[in-house]
């Protein structure tokens, strides 16, 4: 059991699980300001500090594409009519962040985890591959981002979104991440903005 939980531990820290006490805020662009989360109510209830929603959204992006604001913690999948589906999302910590115009590759439910090589060597401990499942650090589902080892995927810490936590990939709640693995469709256009 201690060698379950050690392991479980690593990993939870290899994929940037535990939060700074520097990243334990949420930005808020409805008041363009930085906000300390309800931690403790959020993680009881198991959703999100931050609620998913439709809202206006001006851009001369294509209806369906996934539009990532890293700065805000934001998630954008353009609607019709000027709308967009906005989510919150966790996002690479100091030394992982970044940008760039890709393809939704494939898609997911319940994905393995398979820790990239450079992710192994910081922690040695981390197993070779992760089955799907509940405990595994991608969550619900995944969209694999072009040929890059990034994703947007869920997480089974859901006080982690809002956060800069991440190895590089985009995390959103369990139920916000099924809600965009319905709408988006292998194809997708995905722009990261940092």
């Amino acid at each position: 059991m201690k060698a379950a939980m050690a392991v479980v531990l690593s990993i939870l820290l290899a994929v940037g699980m535990a939060v700074p006490s520097q990243a334990a805020r949420v930005y808020n662009p409805d008041t363009n300001t930085w906000e300390e989360p309800s931690v403790v109510a959020t993680r009881s209830r198991g959703g999100s500090p931050v609620k998913k929603q439709i809202v206006d959204y001006d851009s001369n992006y294509a209806v369906g594409t996934i539009v990532v604001e890293t700065g805000e913690r934001r998630l954008y999948l353009v609607l019709e009519g000027g709308k967009a589906m906005r989510y919150g999302i966790g996002v690479g910590r100091d030394g992982f962040t970044w940008s760039g115009t890709h393809r939704i590759t494939r898609k997911a439910e319940w994905p393995g985890w398979t820790p990239p090589p450079a992710m192994r060597k910081r922690v040695p401990d981390l197993p070779a591959f992760m089955p799907g499942g509940p405990d595994n650090p991608l969550g619900a589902r995944a969209l694999y981002i072009g040929s890059t080892l990034y994703r947007v995927h869920g997480t089974s810490e859901p006080w982690s979104i809002g956060q800069a936590v991440s190895s590089g990939c985009i995390r959103l709640t369990n139920d916000d991440v099924t809600d965009l693995y319905e709408r988006v469709k292998v194809g997708a256009r995905i722009v990261v903005n940092h």
